[in-house]
């Protein structure tokens, strides 16, 4: 019988990377440097997310896939996807800005040999004083125009920057041109694709190299959606002991649950599996069989599509993401 599962954390080091991996989700990601992500439900080749614990323990993500199909990941979504697990989740720390960037949508990606596009969204689990982000353009823009601002270094002045804040939701669909902020802590999720076009690096250099970051931006051109548009963030309901939806896509649906009390869900409608987040506080996870999963900020479980029914026991005030394929 399928369970709850957890897997070990990949680290990587990066060079924006900080310390909040350790100090605030209390992870050892000795001997790195710095920790930039966790992947923490991860099927990109190279970088396999392994079974922690139970009777699966050592297993890879990929492998139970492929074993399971459906049964792991819900009829629909094997139909859809095949042996390739459709979500990557991480938590990202940004102790410097990273580089403004892109992702190709399905189709370009697909032209381009480089797998699934990459759709994602951003839960800010915690915010320096005065973090901020950049999520599209602060106006409409040509293509050329933009062409010209990366020439001439001057890419930021037509960039939507936003204040962040714990509990903000930003929802990047590909195409969309976005970089997070320095001070940062955050849960992403999106798409099981590691396909990025770095658009500009602030002239950064590698500590070990001497050399700057490599930059796409010829490729990134035809990934852009150019388009402004009036409002960035998500807005959803922040409500306590209700399930609120934030972000409703093709790709992922995600739902944000604030609470204080005992609650059981039933997943019998959904033909997914259900990847649960712990971006703020603890909870038990409790499965049929008697099989229990505790988690704590920072941690992730996956409730295989063959589990219904699961019961969350909050310890003390939590909020978890919820999330699984539509």
């Amino acid at each position: 019988m399928l369970y709850p599962l957890t897997f070990e954390t990949i680290f990587k080091d990066k060079i924006w990377g900080g310390q909040k991996t350790n100090t605030i989700l209390g992870k050892d990601f000795s001997p790195l440097p710095n920790c930039g992500e966790t992947w923490e439900v991860s099927d990109v080749e190279g970088n396999l997310s392994v079974v922690k614990e139970g009777s699966l323990q050592g297993k890879s993500l990929h492998e139970l896939v492929e074993q399971y199909k459906g049964e792991l990941v819900g009829e629909h979504v094997y139909n859809k996807y095949g042996n390739r697990f459709p979500l990557l989740v991480k938590f990202i720390d940004a102790n410097d800005d990273l580089s403004i960037q892109v992702h190709p949508d399905d189709k370009l990606a697909a032209e381009r040999k480089s797998g699934f596009g990459k759709t994602e969204m951003w839960y800010i689990m915690q915010a320096d004083e005065g973090a901020k982000l950049n999520s599209g353009f602060n106006r409409e823009v040509t293509k050329d125009e933009y062409v010209k601002a990366v020439a001439d270094k001057t890419i930021q002045d037509i960039l939507n920057i936003e204040p962040a804040e714990p509990g903000d939701v930003f929802f990047l669909p590909a195409g969309r041109v976005h970089y997070i902020g320095k001070g940062l802590l955050l849960a992403e999720i999106q798409q099981t694709s590691d396909t990025t076009y770095r658009i500009y690096d602030f002239d950064r250099v590698d500590a070990t190299t001497g050399q700057k970051r490599e930059l796409h931006t010829d490729l990134a051109v035809d990934a852009i959606n150019y388009h402004h548009y009036d409002q960035y963030k998500t807005q959803y309901d922040k409500k306590l002991n209700e399930s609120v939806n934030a972000v409703k896509s093709d790709y992922f649906v995600t739902n944000v649950l604030n609470f204080n009390e005992e609650v059981e869900h039933d997943y019998t409608h959904i033909d997914s599996f259900v990847i649960l987040i712990c971006v703020a506080g603890g909870l038990t996870i409790e499965a049929p069989g008697g099989y229990n999963v505790s988690l704590k900020m920072g941690q992730c479980a996956l409730i295989p599509a063959s589990v219904n029914n699961v019961t969350l026991v909050p310890d003390g005030d939590m909020t978890v993401l919820e999330t699984y394929v539509p």
